[in-house]
């Protein structure tokens, strides 16, 4: 599947998005995946408060599976003004 990152998310990490194969079957098991290959990665999934999760182009939530989704996209929260 697809992993985009924006914003501090992608300055954290250094990429912009990656191909990523997985077994997770939820967000967050991706995440703890993600975390587990190097530091960068841990930084930038430290707080996931600070954190939102986008599937196939829909705001999601953490818990939500993985089960057929092509494109994972972490940001920080938007604001407006």
């Amino acid at each position: 599947m697809e992993v985009l990152y924006f914003a501090w998310v992608r300055e954290r990490i250094g990429l912009p998005r990656e191909t990523v194969e997985t077994g997770a079957e939820t967000v967050r098991q991706l995440i703890d995946e993600l975390r587990s290959r190097e530091a960068r990665y841990e930084a930038a999934f430290a707080d996931l408060s600070a954190l939102r999760v986008a599937l196939d182009q829909e705001l999601s939530d953490f818990d939500a599976t993985l089960s057929g989704v092509r494109e994972v996209a972490f940001f920080p929260p938007m604001t407006g003004g």
